[in-house]
């Protein structure tokens, strides 16, 4: 405390007025600052900090030249008006599309009124035009996820993502009806394939986990704080992944037929991937990833237009799942067995 002040003998009730006040004329204190401004301890402050987020407000935190400082994540009264363009607009609806794929989440719920906002302002004129650009992009999905069972944890899990407050999970194991429990930092959600992930680091079971959210089955937001380390980067977790899955990376070479190498050698499926086309059309596509069980279901989509060329291991699963299937309709049609016919 300087010299001269003096002293606050504040109630509760009128430090956390106080810390309100100060947080929304302010654009980020310190525990040190606010536990002076009051009078109090850093511990006091930190109690304090906590009642203020019961009562309703949305706290964040970040850091500054080695400070740490608090403020509130919205100020409602401070936000300017948000005018778009009609192509903002049409990128909105793009980004509304490729979304998709949160149906049956509270995350759908809220970009469904972030739209209704947006309609509700825009003048009469442009109801037409709002009308076709909800149509200029088609999210087509195939086999969608059902997180209707996990919708009612995913409030709570964004409350702890934003806050960084430590959660409980309880979650199904693939194939089984066993549900373990995991003390978890909620670090990021990830998006795949249609599919949301939540990747944390799990307390009780030491080290980063990934988590699908349509196999949570319940969600306990503690009241323990953690801090993100500097040095993560969720990127960083995927770099040697096909997909999800981060194993033992290998030295992959897959040779694609003249009828499929168009489709192969116009995207970009690694980072360093290397690409070469024969004299009679074929593309071989040669990169470095882990995550065996992917590359493969990528491989045997392609049929008899891709042939594994390395690794061996790779080359030798595939030989066994072909045979596998070869076997499989074989031995139906040696049983005299019918396709089933479609109702």
């Amino acid at each position: 405390m300087q010299k001269g002040k003096p002293a606050k003998k504040y109630s509760q009730a009128g430090r956390l007025h106080s810390i309100i006040r100060l947080l929304e004329t302010r654009r980020g204190l310190t525990l040190d600052e606010l536990a002076e401004e009051c009078d109090v301890d850093r511990r006091t402050i930190h109690r304090d900090l906590n009642a203020v987020e019961q009562a309703g407000y949305s706290l964040t935190t970040e850091w500054s030249e080695g400070k740490k400082l608090y403020s509130f994540i919205t100020k409602s009264r401070n936000l300017p008006p948000i005018t778009f363009t009609l192509p903002q607009l049409m990128s909105l609806y793009l980004l509304r599309s490729l979304g998709a794929h949160l149906a049956s989440t509270p995350f759908q719920a809220e970009i469904d009124e972030l739209f209704k906002s947006i309609h509700s302002v825009l003048p009469d004129r442009h109801a037409a035009h709002l009308e076709r650009i909800a149509r200029v992009s088609l999210p087509l999905l195939h086999g969608a996820r059902d997180y209707s069972p996990a919708a009612s944890f995913v409030g709570d899990l964004q409350k702890a993502l934003l806050q960084q407050y430590r959660i409980r999970l309880r979650y199904a194991k693939k194939g089984k009806d066993q549900v373990d429990e995991y003390d978890v930092e909620p670090y990021t959600l990830v998006f795949h394939k249609g599919g949301i992930y939540l990747l944390g680091n799990a307390i009780n079971r030491s080290g980063m986990r990934l988590f699908a959210l349509e196999r949570v089955r319940g969600i306990d937001v503690t009241r323990q704080r953690f801090e993100i380390p500097d040095s993560y980067q969720p990127e960083a977790h995927f770099s040697s992944a096909f997909g999800l899955v981060s194993d033992t990376p290998m030295n992959v070479r897959v040779r694609f037929s003249a009828e499929t190498a168009h489709a192969v050698k116009d995207r970009i499926w690694m980072p360093g991937q290397k690409i070469s086309t024969d004299s009679d059309g074929r593309t071989t596509l040669e990169f470095e990833a882990a995550g065996k069980m992917e590359l493969l279901s990528w491989v045997l989509s392609y049929g008899i237009h891709a042939e594994v060329l390395d690794p061996p291991e790779l080359r030798k699963e595939v030989r066994r799942q072909v045979k596998g299937m070869r076997d499989m309709y074989r031995g139906k049609e040696k049983k005299g067995e019918k396709p089933s016919k479609q109702q």
